[in-house]
C-alpha cells in the first residue's frame, strides 16, 4: 500500500528510526502507526534516546503512600499539553506506586523501561529526574495544585496537621537546610566574606562588623533554614514555634 510522507514523518518523529525503516514498518502495519511502532521495536530500530537533548520544562509530581511511608516521583516532559494528558499522569502515579511497593532497587530498571515506552508512545523527551521514599513515625505531605512542586516532612511527635503545614512551608519557601547547624561551614564563611566586603564598601567601622554580621547571618538562617523560617500562615511565628514540642527530623522537596 502507498504510505504518505506525513505519516512517515510522524512515525519518524515518535521513534527516531530512519525514513526507509519507518516506510517499511508502516507498509507492514498497513498504515497503522501503533502497529508500525511495535514492528520497529521488535527490530530494535527505535532510537528513543535521540530525543534526550530536548528541553524538559514541564511535568508532574506524584505521591503514593500514607503518613508513615511515602514515595514521590518527578516525571518531566517537553510540553504542558503532554504533562496534562491522561497517559502521562497515570504513568507518574503508577511509578509512585511501584516505587512504594518494590523499593529503589527494583524500581530503577522498571522505570527506565517505562519512560522509554512513554517516549515512543507520545513522541517527546520524557525523563525521571528525581524520586524517593521517605519513612517516619509521622509524615507530612503537600503538593502544589499544579503538581510541579511538593514536599515530604518527617516529624518526631506532633500531629498530621502540623506535619502537613510544615510540608506546605517547604513547598512555598524552598529552604535549603533544616537548621542553622546543618549549613556547611564553608557556606557560612562565604556569606561572612560577602557581608564583610559590603560593609567595607559602605564604610562601616570594623569595630561594629561582628554585631552586624550576627544580624546578617540570622537573616540568612531565616531565609534558608526550615526551622528558622517565618511561618507562611502567621508571620508572627517561625516554624520552630508551631511544632509544640515536636521535632522535624528531615524533609525532602521535589520540583519539576
Amino acid at each position: 500500500m502507498s504510505i504518505d510522507l506525513k505519516t512517515i514523518s510522524q512515525l519518524r518523529d515518535q521513534t527516531g528510526a530512519g525514513i526507509a525503516d519507518c516506510k517499511k514498518a508502516l507498509e507492514e502495519g498497513e498504515g497503522d502507526i501503533t502497529k508500525a511502532i511495535e514492528i520497529l521495536r521488535k527490530r530494535g530500530e527505535i532510537k528513543a534516546a535521540s530525543k534526550g537533548d530536548r528541553a524538559t520544562k514541564e511535568g508532574v509530581i506524584a505521591f503514593d503512600g500514607d503518613n508513615k511511608k511515602c514515595a514521590a516521583v518527578v516525571l518531566v516532559c517537553e510540553t504542558d499539553f503532554v504533562s496534562r494528558g491522561e497517559d502521562f499522569q497515570n504513568t507518574a502515579s503508577e511509578m509512585a506506586h511501584k516505587l512504594l511497593t518494590d523499593g529503589d532497587g527494583e524500581f530503577k530498571s522498571w522505570a527506565d523501561a517505562k519512560v522509554k515506552e512513554l517516549v515512543l508512545k507520545i513522541g517527546e523527551n520524557i525523563q525521571l529526574p528525581d524520586s524517593g521514599i521517605v519513612e517516619g513515625e509521622l509524615l507530612g505531605r503537600y503538593i502544589h495544585h499544579n503538581k510541579k512542586v511538593a514536599a515530604i516532612v518527617a516529624l518526631d511527635g506532633g500531629d498530621e496537621t502540623v506535619a502537613n503545614d510544615v510540608a506546605m512551608q517547604a513547598v512555598a519557601m524552598a529552604p535549603n537546610y533544616l537548621a542553622p547547624e546543618d549549613v556547611p561551614s564553608e557556606v557560612i564563611e562565604k556569606e561572612k566574606e560577602i557581608y564583610k566586603e559590603l560593609l567595607k564598601k559602605e564604610g562601616k567601622p570594623e569595630a561594629i562588623w561582628d554585631k552586624i554580621l550576627e544580624g546578617k547571618l540570622a537573616k540568612f538562617y531565616e531565609e534558608n533554614c526550615l526551622n528558622n523560617q517565618v511561618y507562611i500562615k502567621d508571620d508572627s511565628k517561625k516554624i520552630k514555634d508551631i511544632l509544640s514540642g515536636a521535632k522535624i527530623l528531615s524533609f525532602r522537596r521535589f520540583k519539576v
